[in-house]
């Protein structure tokens, strides 16, 4: 898959684990810097929730590619699929389950990716997070940020924002997801190897934030 290198593009790549924290700072981020951001997790979440909509099975890799490939879809503030407001809809534990198995898929990788490339040409910048963007989608980005944090710290922060989901359910999830999204054979979660690794356990959110806009400014997106 060719890597997207158009001059100037200015893309802050923010990847890691379920619950390391990497959406709260990358949204700050982006306010923060007045660049638009862009949740890549979501937009896998949505071909799930696509798939689980029309009766697809999530294992039927070449339907669910189809379904990716054939879909529309818009990730901003809200998430709509197909003209269907799927913001909520994509962070039910039904989605949850399903999204580790659609994630795996390459044929989905492989259009949501260009997708993702696609997005950052149009906008010309953009802080962009999820498990690939500085291995895969955007190698060249000026900044690479890896966040993670403790197992337990990621499972209370997660247990705290799906509040349908009991804290054993969500730890034992996100162990399921780290070993599926690590051990996957295209585009598992690993770090750059110029990305700066960031453990939030102990952080606020508001100094890993300063921390990114540091390594921002320093190399010119200040």
């Amino acid at each position: 898959m060719p890597t997207l290198k158009p001059p100037g593009l200015k893309v802050i790549a923010i990847d890691g684990p379920a619950g390391s924290g990497k959406s709260t700072v990358a949204r700050a981020v982006a306010a923060k810097l007045g660049m638009p951001y862009l949740d890549t997790g979501a937009m896998y979440r949505a071909v799930a929730f696509s798939a689980i909509r029309r009766g697809i099975d999530p294992e039927d890799a070449a339907t669910v590619a189809k379904l990716a490939r054939e879909m529309e879809l818009e990730v901003a503030d809200r998430v709509m699929v197909d003209d269907v407001d799927a913001t909520i809809e994509i962070r039910s534990p039904e989605v949850t389950r399903a999204v580790s198995v659609v994630a795996v898929n390459p044929e989905v990788r492989k259009e949501l990716v260009r997708r993702q490339r696609e997005w950052a040409e149009r906008e010309g910048s953009g802080v962009i997070e999820g498990r690939d963007i500085g291995t895969v989608v955007f190698p060249e980005a000026p900044v690479k940020v890896y966040m993670t944090a403790s197992d337990e710290e990621r499972a209370q922060r997660r247990s705290q924002e799906l509040l349908d989901m009991h804290y054993d359910e969500v730890a034992a999830d996100i162990a399921r997801r780290d070993h599926i999204d690590s051990t996957r054979e295209h585009a598992p979660l690993a770090v750059a190897p110029d990305a700066v690794v960031v453990d939030t356990t102990a952080s606020t959110v508001e100094e890993v934030v300063e921390l990114v806009l540091t390594l921002a400014a320093k190399a010119g997106l200040g």
